[in-house]
């Protein structure tokens, strides 16, 4: 799949997660909270002001202005988290380029091994 169809998926999906987490204005939640989610933290991260397009680019330069969004995230650590736990590999997720969550990993697995 190429890359540009990942991001594109990958932003519908974290859109409609968005859009399911967070309650429409003067309405009633029909469902119980999710404050207890696994992705209850997306609703607050930065990113949610900016295209997810931003988060999945193709050079260099646009890996530094996502990381310059993710930067003061107040839920950036929780983020870089998940992509590692979920092993996601494309994008910046909590201001770690794809590159450089591998790298984390491989640092955790040597750590585990020692």
């Amino acid at each position: 799949m190429p890359l540009h169809d990942f991001a594109r998926r990958s932003s519908r999906s974290a859109a409609r997660a968005a859009a399911a987490d967070a309650p429409l204005e003067g309405s009633v939640s029909a469902r119980p909270s999710d404050e207890d989610s696994v992705t209850a933290w997306m609703s607050a991260g930065n990113c949610r002001n900016y295209p997810p397009a931003v988060f999945f680019p193709s050079d260099g330069v646009g890996v530094d202005r996502a990381r310059k969004i993710c930067g003061d995230c107040p839920v950036a650590e929780q983020c870089l988290e998940y992509a590692l736990d979920q092993r996601i590999e494309h994008g910046v997720w909590g201001g770690a380029s794809e590159r450089e969550r591998r790298r984390i990993l491989k640092r955790r697995r040597v750590a585990a091994e020692s």
